[in-house]
């Protein structure tokens, strides 16, 4: 267990996340370990309330756990200060269900939006790290498009791209597949695993869709705030 805690890009150690709501304590996580190495392409599943977002969120620097640790590259997450967080943040790409685009903006300029709120990118590399982003998800010939002239497949890509275009070495998503038909679906998760293996991006993503587990290297089964299974399945 050592040697794979040390190749670890992140490390949760007994992690607990406690909340106060409405006027009495929830145990959102009770003691979660994972050691996941770079390049993985991690699932977490379970049922609403099980924990899956509280961990994504834990992991991205929004928010710290109660007890235990989370750490990444082997710093604890609870140990950085407000400028290292946003530091963190900024090499973390977030993918929502609900898509999170401008509905105004073409595809360029919602991928572009990720690069300027991330910063540290050059504006002379923005268009090329644009185009290679858009293309990397099949979307170049609708660069120029809008959402609402997208389907919602297509605008699930254009998020992927969002994310993508940082160059991070962390993706989170959160139920990126939950508004999209199995085929759809299936398209999405397999562009993730592809970033996995050829971008050497690591992915942990919390859903419901079983399908996922076909694209995984490992899946963790959440219950009640606790890892009631792992099953590694390998590249």
């Amino acid at each position: 267990m050592k040697d794979v805690m040390s190749e670890a890009i992140i490390t949760i150690s007994n992690v607990e996340r406690t909340f106060q709501a409405n006027g009495r304590e929830v145990r959102a996580l009770r003691g979660v370990d994972m050691a996941i190495p770079r390049g993985a392409f991690v699932v977490l599943m379970g049922p609403s309330g099980s924990g899956k977002t509280t961990l994504l969120n834990l992991v991205g620097g929004l928010d710290q756990p109660s007890q235990g640790s989370v750490l990444i590259e082997g710093r604890r997450t609870s140990q950085m200060s407000g400028e290292e967080l946003a530091a963190l943040r900024r090499r973390i790409g977030f993918i929502f269900q609900s898509f999170a685009l401008i509905p105004t903006a073409s595809v360029y300029e919602n991928v572009e939006l990720g690069l300027r709120i991330a910063g540290g990118v050059p504006r002379s590399e923005w268009a090329t790290r644009i185009r290679r982003c858009v293309s990397a998800v099949g979307l170049l010939p609708w660069i120029d498009h809008r959402p609402y002239e997208l389907s919602g497949g297509q605008q699930q890509r254009v998020a992927i791209a969002r994310a993508l275009a940082i160059r991070p070495q962390i993706i989170l998503a959160d139920e990126p597949t939950g508004d999209l038909d199995s085929k759809t679906g299936a398209t999405v998760l397999s562009l993730l695993r592809e970033l996995a293996d050829h971008e050497d991006v690591t992915l942990l993503m919390a859903t419901h869709d079983p399908a996922a587990a076909e694209y995984a290297t490992d899946v963790y089964q959440l219950r009640d705030g606790v890892v009631a299974a792992h099953q590694a399945l390998g590249r």
